[in-house]
């Protein structure tokens, strides 16, 4: 179904959007990134959530059903709730997780080592003290990430259920990968895929080939659209 705009299309700025998503959330599942990244991921993703945000309002007021609600969905979900979700994540294990375990490491180690004063433990035994802290910071965090396993479901499921809605756009491969990494992510952070240091590179990798796939695509509908002619090849939709 063809779309007339009242105002051109903002779909390639969504697209652009898109990809500082997956290109932030690529380099995390990297290993790329780390803590001290998250803040400044943070901030970027509320820019996109902007972008998308007023993408959808657009499209669906130029009665694009399935872009419409799923940039919308995108904005509130993959761009403002994780922003904020990765904030919490920094925040947390900051000034949270980190004192809270390092305090009772280093009480442990005082204890077993019969001293009073941290000052009076040998290397090896700060050594072993802090190396707990790692384990229990980490096992906190796989606690708290827990949940994110259960929301991330909603999001995967609601991409899954419109992407047939795609076979009528070239879009549709961008929406079965992301589809694809949706449902790992929901593994991985729910535990239920086991180790996730296997699965963590091939989202990683997945989600960079996701926002290039996005950028290519923007450049393909403004450069197309001006030129009247497809100067960037684009797929051909499954379904006419």
């Amino acid at each position: 179904m063809a779309h007339e705009h009242s105002f051109a299309t903002p779909g390639p700025a969504g697209l652009g959007a898109l990809a500082v998503a997956c290109f932030g959330f690529g380099a995390v599942f990297l290993g790329k990134v780390d803590l001290s990244g998250y803040p400044v991921l943070a901030a970027w993703l509320i820019g996109g959530g902007i972008v998308q945000y007023t993408v959808a309002v657009m499209e669906l007021k130029d009665h694009n059903l399935t872009g419409g609600n799923v940039f919308l969905f995108f904005a509130a979900f993959f761009m403002f709730g994780a922003a904020l979700s990765v904030f919490a994540k920094w925040y947390t294990i900051s000034f949270i997780f980190i004192p809270k375990f390092g305090k009772e490491a280093m009480d442990a180690a005082m204890a077993a080592a019969g001293v009073a004063d941290v000052k009076m433990l040998t290397p090896d035994q700060l050594t072993a003290a802090k190396a707990g802290i790692g384990k229990a910071v980490g096992a906190a965090v796989g606690k708290m990430v827990y949940i994110e396993g259960w929301t991330w479901m909603a999001g995967a499921a609601f991409l899954t259920a419109v992407t047939p809605a795609y076979a009528k756009s070239g879009l549709f491969t961008l929406v079965v990968v992301i589809d694809i990494v949706l449902w790992m992510i929901v593994g991985v952070d729910s535990g239920w895929y086991g180790d996730p240091k296997t699965f963590k590179p091939i989202i990683g990798y997945l989600l960079i080939f996701s926002g290039w796939y996005g950028v290519y695509m923007a450049g393909a509908v403004v450069c197309n659209t001006i030129y009247g002619k497809k100067i960037y090849w684009t797929p051909p939709p499954l379904i006419k």
